[in-house]
C-alpha cells in the first residue's frame, strides 16, 4: 500500500532564513554586495567630510545628496529599461566596474592632493548613475537564481545587507579617514568592489525573457504603461510613499534632540541608530516571513505599525521610549521592504522586471527626500510634535484609504502571485 507524501510544512524560525544561501550564486551575489556596500558607505561620508574640509559649508555638504538623488532618480528608469534589453549579468558587472574606477580616481586625486569641490560632485554624481543602472540588474536576477518560495528570506538577507552597511561603512570610514587620509577610505572602497565584480563575473547569463525582441529596446514607457495595469504592484509602491512622505521625521531629528531631549548632536546619532538598529533586527530575526502568504496584508499591517510608531514617538518626551519607537518603526519598515520586494519580483514577469525595479529605486531614493521637505514645512509651520504625529497619524490615514480603494490588496496571495 502506497502512502500519499504529505506537503511539507516551511519550519519555523526565528532568525533570518539562511537557505537561499545555499544558491552559489545567490550567496556570491549576497556576500559580494555586503562588502562592496560597506565601501560604498566609507567613501560617501569620505566625500562629505572632504566637501567640508574644501569649503567649510555646510550648504556644499548638503549639495553631496541633491548630486546623487538627481541621477539616480533620472537613470533609475532608464536603468530598469536597460536591463529589460541586455545580459544582467553584463550590465551589472560593467555598471559595478565603472563604480571600482570611480573609486581609483578618487583615491588617485587624494593621493595627488586634487582637492576640487566640482570634482567630487561630478564623481558622485556618476556613482549615482553606476547605483541607477547596477540595481534593477540586480534585483531582476533574484528571482532567476532562487525559487519563489525563498524571495521572501532572500530579501529579507539583502536587508541585512543594507542595514549592517549603513551602521558599520561610516564608523569604519570615518576611522580610516582619521588614521589614513581620504586616499586610504577611496582604495579600500576599490578593493571591496572586487567581491562584487568576482560574484557578477561568476554569473550566469542573464538574458530577459522577451518574447517580443522584434520590437527592440524596451521602452520606460512601455513600463510605467504595464504598471498602470497592476494595481497590486502599484499599492506596494503608493503604500511606500505613505510612510516615507507622510511619516518620515528624520530632517526634524536636530531640533527635536534641543528641544525635547535638550541634547546635541550625540542625541541625533542615537535617534538615527535607533531606526537602523531596529531595522536591522528586523532582518536578523526575520525567520518567521517565509510562513507568510499574504503578503499586501502583512505590507498593510507593516506600514500602519511604522505610521503608529512614528506618531508615538512625536507624543513622548523620554529620550529611551522615544528610541524604542523609532527603533519599532525601523523593523516594521524592513518587514515592509521584505514583502513588497518580494512581491514585486513574484508578480511581474521577468521582461518587465528591471524596469519596475527602476519605478521602485525612484521612490526609495525620491520618497524620503520629498517627506524630509514636508516635514521642515509642517514643522515651520506648526510646530516638531505636530509635524511628527500628525505625519504619524496621516500615513495610518491614507493606508485605510488606499486598502479601502483597493480590497484586492490584502487578498494577494504568495501562492497565486497576481499583479
Amino acid at each position: 500500500m502506497t502512502r500519499t507524501a504529505e506537503p511539507t510544512r516551511p519550519k519555523r524560525r526565528i532568525f533570518a532564513d539562511l537557505t537561499p544561501l545555499a544558491s552559489v550564486d545567490y550567496r556570491r551575489l549576497w556576500i559580494g554586495g555586503t562588502i562592496s556596500w560597506v565601501g560604498q558607505a566609507m567613501t560617501a561620508l569620505a566625500i562629505s567630510l572632504q566637501v567640508y574640509d574644501i569649503t567649510r559649508s555646510s550648504f556644499s555638504v548638503g549639495l553631496v545628496g541633491l548630486f546623487s538623488l538627481v541621477p539616480l532618480v533620472v537613470f533609475g528608469l532608464y536603468g530598469g529599461a536597460i536591463a529589460d534589453t541586455v545580459d544582467r549579468r553584463k550590465l551589472g558587472l560593467y555598471s559595478s566596474l565603472g563604480a571600482a574606477a570611480l573609486s581609483v580616481a578618487l583615491a588617485g586625486a587624494a593621493l595627488l592632493d586634487y582637492h576640487r569641490v566640482w570634482f567630487l560632485y561630478a564623481v558622485v554624481a556618476l556613482q549615482a548613475v553606476c547605483g541607477a543602472l547596477s540595481g534593477p540588474a540586480r534585483s531582476a536576477m533574484i528571482p532567476r537564481l532562487l525559487p519563489a518560495e525563498q524571495l521572501p528570506a532572500a530579501n529579507a538577507l539583502n536587508s541585512v545587507t543594507m542595514t549592517f552597511g549603513t551602521m558599520v561603512g561610516p564608523a569604519l570610514g570615518g576611522l580610516i579617514v582619521a588614521l589614513g587620509g581620504y586616499q586610504a577610505a577611496y582604495l579600500i572602497d576599490a578593493v571591496t568592489f572586487s567581491a562584487a565584480l568576482y560574484a557578477m563575473w561568476r554569473l550566469p547569463s542573464m538574458k530577459p525573457d522577451r518574447a517580443d525582441e522584434a520590437r527592440g529596446r524596451a521602452s520606460v514607457v512601455d513600463g510605467l504603461r504595464f504598471l498602470g495595469t497592476r494595481p497590486n504592484i502599484r499599492m506596494t509602491f503608493f503604500t511606500d510613499m505613505a510612510a516615507m512622505v507622510l511619516a518620515q521625521p528624520k530632517a526634524l531629528f536636530p531640533a527635536i534632540a534641543v528641544l525635547w531631549y535638550g541634547g546635541d548632536a550625540k542625541t541625533v546619532g542615537l535617534m538615527v541608530a535607533a531606526i537602523a538598529a531596529g531595522a536591522l533586527l528586523g532582518g536578523l530575526f526575520s525567520g518567521w516571513q517565509g510562513r507568510i502568504r499574504r503578503h499586501g496584508l502583512a505590507i498593510l499591517l507593516s506600514v500602519a505599525a511604522w505610521g503608529a510608531a512614528m506618531a508615538a514617538f512625536g507624543i513622548t518626551r523620554n529620550l529611551w521610549l522615544g528610541l524604542f519607537f523609532l527603533a519599532l518603526a525601523g523593523c516594521a519598515d524592513t518587514v515592509s521592504m521584505v514583502f513588497r520586494s518580494t512581491m514585486l519580483q513574484a508578480a511581474t514577469p521577468d521582461e518587465m522586471r528591471g524596469r519596475l525595479q527602476g519605478v521602485f529605486i525612484v521612490v526609495v531614493a525620491g520618497g524620503p527626500r520629498l517627506g524630509d521637505f514636508l516635514a521642515g514645512t509642517a514643522a515651520d509651520l506648526t510646530s516638531p510634535a505636530v509635524a511628527v504625529t500628525g505625519g504619524g497619524l496621516a500615513c495610518v490615514l491614507v493606508l485605510c484609504l488606499l486598502a479601502l480603494r483597493w480590497r484586492n490588496f490584502a487578498r494577494y496571495d504568495a501562492r497565486s502571485p497576481q499583479a
